[in-house]
């Protein structure tokens, strides 16, 4: 039946944006992603009104206060423990994916919200500090999954010419979080003391929406018929998410992943590692995500008032200057989203790291020459301002893009396993070390982070491959076609023709003419003599086609 059903044919390969695809990134992002972002703020404006209650809480219960040490470690507990269960949630991600799907692992795990949300709401009723820590541990077990699950999520279902639009709406969501975390904090919303726990708790509402509205919408397609061989329900799902475009093409693309994964069940992560033809995806996975963290945009987030502060900024307006670098996130997050698909994944990365090392390196800077040229702390501020902006244009939501991307589906569970423990050990390094680093290094510290800002855009450059429009089974033969063989000392392809896809030594004729596009035909046309006889046919063939071409 199948058979009948996967007619080769010709038509349009690429594929529309439609309501589908843009309410699922919304409703997944609306309700998983951005509570990350506002569970990382949340914790900021309400500091004094939780320790007073943790406080006051300990001495009803044994009629002695807590000591300042005491006191900062409770509170410090408090925001730590997010990371830490985010941490659990990232490396049980791929046993959710691979049992519930995508869809079906956003929704299950909506639960915790609730969860948390009731946990911290009522902790001031009950008199409990112990709920307001074991709520956020919860809600970093859902942001840990979150963060995995829906750009591997947005990354099936978008069609190849959206897929970097689409994965990086969750990160425009995780600095709209961020952003609404400082606007209902401040003390004209819901910053008074009475509201802290309502503060904590709002979380429920953004996915109590998504669980009534996603379950409408299919599942990822490629989950569905490479890992349950349901080809009805694939059809169903490309119909809903696709508009005016030949979806057998697509499902082919799938079925030949298919079959090259047929004897290959999904790995763990451990035969991941030890996996030799995805060595260099693995390592680039690592340092990117690595990279990210320790960029030093947490520390620039602690240290953003101190630097308001020695700007000259008076203390009471300090926290809507800091809710304005959240309109700079979003801004930032909107500039990469819409112009990924033009100028393609590496330089959004190359240029964002690049930028934060820049504008580390001129805090570092300006902080040592503000005593003697009062200029240099608006310099800062300055500073500060382009490290979040270079953060969240690429290196804030391309890193979830590249490592759907990178992987085939066998390999992808584990690949996000891999990749959001080390963002959240790298989260928690940075928040843990930070304090010390400053007082040791002071200024100088923002020097190790401008480093690593350098390191990650020169791997970048040199290693990672452009992406863009690109199939998931493309990509891994531009991997093993030009990295191993030069590990291994062998000649490798010319990059130029690689990665336009014309590699005469892999893959079929057929593969071959689909990937092809009008900018390889021309190339073809000026070095005809050059090429090989098998290449100068494949010209031939595909002049006289009828491919639409992109």
């Amino acid at each position: 039946m199948a058979e009948e059903i996967l007619i080769p044919s010709s038509g349009l390969t690429s594929s529309h944006l439609t309501s589908s695809l843009l309410a699922v990134a919304f409703l997944s992002s609306f309700g998983s992603s951005m509570l990350y972002g506002y569970n990382l703020a949340v914790v900021n404006s309400p500091a004094v009104y939780i320790k007073d209650f943790y406080n006051k809480t300990v001495v009803s219960r044994n009629g002695t206060g807590l000591s300042g040490e005491t006191l900062t470690l409770m509170y410090s507990l408090t925001v730590s423990v997010f990371a830490i269960g985010g941490l659990l949630g990232s490396l049980i991600v791929g046993m959710l994916v691979t049992r519930f799907g995508r869809k079906g692992t956003v929704i299950n795990t909506s639960v915790l919200v609730f969860i948390a949300g009731s946990l911290m709401g009522f902790s001031r009723i009950c008199g409990s500090p112990e709920m307001v820590i074991f709520g956020r541990f919860i809600t970093g077990i859902h942001s840990g999954i979150s963060l995995s699950v829906v750009p591997m999520y947005l990354g099936e279902i978008a069609p190849k010419n959206l897929r970097g639009f689409l994965g990086l709406v969750p990160s425009i969501f995780i600095g709209t979080g961020v952003f609404a975390a400082q606007i209902l904090g401040l003390h004209e919303l819901l910053g008074k003391e009475e509201h802290w726990p309502l503060f904590l708790s709002v979380v429920v509402l953004p996915t109590f929406i998504q669980l009534m509205l996603l379950p409408w919408f299919p599942e990822s397609p490629r989950y569905l018929l490479i890992e349950k061989h349901n080809v009805h329900a694939t059809i169903t799902a490309l119909k809903q998410y696709r508009a005016k475009c030949n979806i057998q093409a697509e499902i082919e693309e799938m079925q030949e992943e298919q079959h090259s994964l047929s004897s290959v069940e999904t790995l763990s992560v451990w035969k991941l590692l030890l996996d030799d033809t995805v060595r260099w995806q693995v390592l680039s996975v690592v340092v990117i995500n690595i990279g990210m963290q320790l960029s030093g945009i947490d520390a620039i987030w602690f240290y953003t008032n101190d630097i308001f502060k020695n700007a000259g900024i008076p203390a009471p307006e300090i926290q809507y200057t800091t809710a304005g670098t959240g309109v700079i996130e979003i801004i930032a997050g909107l500039i990469g989203c819409f112009t990924i698909e033009k100028l393609g994944r590496r330089p959004l990365m190359i240029g964002g790291f690049a930028m934060m090392g820049i504008c580390s390196g001129g805090i570092t800077l300006a902080l040592l020459l503000q005593t003697h040229l009062p200029f240099m702390r608006y310099i800062s501020v300055c500073c500060v301002v382009g490290i979040i902006a270079g953060f969240c244009i690429g290196p804030a939501g391309v890193p979830f893009l590249i490592t759907a991307e990178l992987f085939k589906q066998s390999h992808r569970p584990a690949a996000y396993i891999i990749g959001g423990s080390l963002n959240w050990l790298s989260n928690f390094t940075v928040g843990f070390v930070f304090p010390f680093l400053q007082m040791s290094a002071g200024a100088y510290c923002y020097l190790v982070f401008a480093t690593i800002c350098v390191f990650v855009a020169i791997y970048v450059y040199i290693v990672i491959p452009e992406t863009k429009n690109k199939t998931f089974m493309e990509i891994s033969r531009m991997f093993s076609a030009f990295l191993v063989p030069a590990l291994r000392g062998e000649q490798r392809p010319a990059r130029r023709r690689l990665f336009l896809g014309i590699n005469p030594e892999r893959g079929t004729k057929a593969s071959q003419e689909k990937v092809m596009s009008k900018r390889s035909v021309k190339l073809l046309q000026k070095k005809t003599s050059t090429v090989n006889p098998r290449v100068a046919s494949l010209k031939k063939r595909l002049m006289d086609s009828e491919w639409d071409f992109m």
